[in-house]
Order: structure tokens, then C-alpha cells, then sequence
């Protein structure tokens, strides 16, 4: 006797291959979206203080409903071209990611390369202002295993018969296409105790065919563009404690997402140079609709490591049992000389 969650199992898979033809994919996310700079917008490339960066996340979420969902990420970036135009600079980067979806190890590659041009404007001793440019662009690929779909049309005379019917034939199980993505933002450091940064970005602006029709439907199988937008803002309340509040809207397709919320750091040891002390933080962020979620956190010499949890608010934290997901990141940034010399800092490097 076939057991009610096979059934309801198969048929789920049904659906999904009789609406393969008209879904159109989405980009990766993540709750910590500071940690992940590159992805969030180009013009965020070289926006530090230090001679280069290196990071790296791990997200891994919906392990109680199915097949867990695992994100990796990992960038590399840094200044390249000093003093352009006085103190302005020019900043590369490369910006790796993979992600695994579900019981069809639905898989999504991406290798790109970023640039972006930052230009200061009014530098004073306690007052910076920058204004940022950037581009990026590279390879994609998507594979999935048809093997472990089910489609209608392999149930016949009461049996199944993987790979025989004509939605599987019609199907590749491999794609790849390039993308190009920019974005803008403006940094300012208004006193030794605040500054904000904004961003606008837009990702897939050449919206790259990405479907696994051997025969592509042209209205149906682009990469939808992602819109995003940021704000982040950090507050000293003292020599060593900080508010450090954000928000992040997404938009791509009929997909919408909103997150806010802050992140709470406390300095433990000599808060002179503040991007190398040791410190620690508390974040608490709400994506709408969707999760309430908390990242934890310490900092010590130029390392930054994160980890966050999401809590399921959806319809789906039934099935869920509220569990949503969690994140693992870590940060690296070589000091420059500069920091310790007092001079010239990136305004608010918020994200």
C-alpha cells in the first residue's frame, strides 16, 4: 500500500513538471546580506579600509520539508588603482557562488567579476563623503537532475517509468548563459560618530535566457531582472557601542522581499582603531512575510565571523515546524597602514 506521503510526495513533483515550462528562476539570497557585499551590489567592490577582503558564507535552510536548500558563496576583493583623481580609487573583485536546490539538485554556478570607481568629495577630518560606481559581469550555469523528477506522462497502465515520457525527452539537464549587473551607492561620514551608506542596484540587466527547453519559449525562459535597494546606518552611542540599523528591498519577477532590522556591536578592547579592535554583535532582522531572524557574532584582529538562524513566519512553517534556515560567515580584511595612521577611511563601510 502506497503510504499518503508518497502520494502526496509524487504529486507535488507533478505539478512542479507541468509548470517547469513557465517558471522563471530567481537569484540566491542570504540573511546575513552584509556578509555577502558582491552579491548584493557591484558598487560595494573595494568599499573598506584595508588592502583586500576575503569572504565566505554558507547557508543551508528547508532540511525539515525536503532535500535541504545549500547556498555557498565567497568573494574576493580589493583597491587596485590609488589616487585617480586626488583620493579617488579604482577596485576589483570576483565574486563566486553555488547553490543546490531540493530533491531535483536543482544547481546554480556563477563566477563574476566586478569594478567599480569611487569618488570622494569634500574629505575633511571628520567628514567624508563617496560616491560609487561599479560593474559586474560573468558566467552562469544551472544543471538538474531529470532522474529524480517526476513527470505525468511516465505514469501509465499503473506503473512508473522514469525517463520515458515526452516532457523528460524535451528537457536539457544543463544550461549556462552570461549576466551583467550594476549598481550605485553614496557613503558619508558625517562625525566620528555617525555615517550611512545607500545603494541601488540592478542584477540580469541583459536578462539572459536560462530555461532547459531544448526548444526555448522566448516570452517565458529569461533570467527576470533584480532590483535592489539599501540602507544601512551606524550610530556610537559611546567610545565602544554602536546601532548599526539596515534595511535591504529586493524585487525580481513577482518575487518581493523586504528585510529590516539592527545590528547591535559592543568594542571589548582599545576602540582607537575601530576596524581592528575586538568587538561583538547582536543583529535581529525580520524578512516580511517570511522569517524573524537572529545573527551572533565576534570580530577579533580583521576577522569577522557570523552566524544566523531564521525562524519561519510563512505559510509554510507548519509543515517547517518553524524552521527556516542558517548561515555561517566569515570575513577577512588585510589592515592597511592607513587605519592606524589616522587618515583617510572609506565613510560607513555599512555592507
Amino acid at each position: 500500500m502506497i503510504r499518503k506521503s508518497t502520494i502526496t510526495r509524487v504529486g507535488l513533483m507533478i505539478a512542479l513538471s507541468l509548470t517547469a515550462k513557465t517558471l522563471q528562476a530567481q537569484d540566491i539570497h542570504f540573511t546575513q546580506f552584509n556578509a555577502a557585499p558582491l552579491v548584493l551590489n557591484p558598487a560595494f567592490t573595494g568599499d573598506f579600509d584595508g588592502q583586500w577582503r576575503a569572504a565566505g558564507i554558507y547557508r543551508n535552510q528547508w532540511a525539515s520539508v525536503t532535500a535541504p536548500y545549500i547556498t555557498y558563496g565567497a568573494s574576493f576583493d580589493a583597491p587596485l588603482v590609488y589616487d585617480l583623481s586626488i583620493d579617488d580609487y579604482l577596485a576589483g573583485g570576483i565574486q563566486l557562488t553555488n547553490d543546490k536546490a531540493g530533491d531535483g539538485n536543482l544547481t546554480n554556478f556563477s563566477a563574476l567579476a566586478s569594478v567599480a570607481y569611487h569618488k570622494f568629495f569634500g574629505v575633511q577630518e571628520h567628514s567624508v563623503k563617496a560616491l560609487s560606481v561599479g560593474f559586474q559581469g560573468g558566467y552562469s550555469e544551472q544543471s538538474i537532475d531529470l532522474s529524480k523528477l517526476y513527470f505525468g506522462d511516465e505514469f501509465y497502465n499503473g506503473s512508473f517509468n522514469s525517463g520515458t515520457g515526452v516532457e523528460t525527452q524535451g528537457l536539457n539537464n544543463r544550461v549556462h548563459y552570461f549576466t551583467v549587473n550594476a549598481g550605485i551607492s553614496w557613503a558619508q561620514m558625517t562625525s566620528t560618530t555617525f555615517g550611512y551608506q545607500l545603494g541601488v542596484g540592478a542584477n540580469n540587466i541583459n536578462q539572459p535566457m536560462n530555461g532547459f527547453e531544448k526548444t526555448p519559449n522566448q516570452q517565458n525562459n529569461g533570467l527576470g531582472m533584480r532590483f535592489n535597494g539599501q540602507a544601512g546606518f551606524i550610530l556610537y552611542t559611546s567610545e565602544k557601542f554602536s546601532i548599526r540599523p539596515g534595511v535591504l528591498f529586493q524585487s525580481q519577477a513577482t518575487a518581493t522581499e523586504i528585510i529590516g532590522g539592527s545590528e547591535f556591536h559592543y568594542i571589548v578592547s582599545n576602540p582607537e582603531v575601530r576596524s581592528f579592535a575586538t568587538a561583538v554583535f547582536l543583529g535581529l532582522w525580520y524578512r516580511t512575510g517570511d522569517a524573524a531572524m537572529v545573527v551572533v557574532g565576534g570580530e577579533y584582529k580583521s576577522f569577522r565571523l557570523g552566524i544566523s538562524y531564521d525562524y519561519n513566519t510563512s505559510d509554510l512553517n507548519k509543515a517547517s515546524n518553524g524552521n527556516g534556515g542558517y548561515e555561517l560567515s566569515i570575513r577577512y580584511i588585510m589592515p592597511s597602514p592607513l587605519d592606524f595612521a589616522h587618515k583617510l577611511v572609506y565613510p560607513c563601510s555599512r555592507f
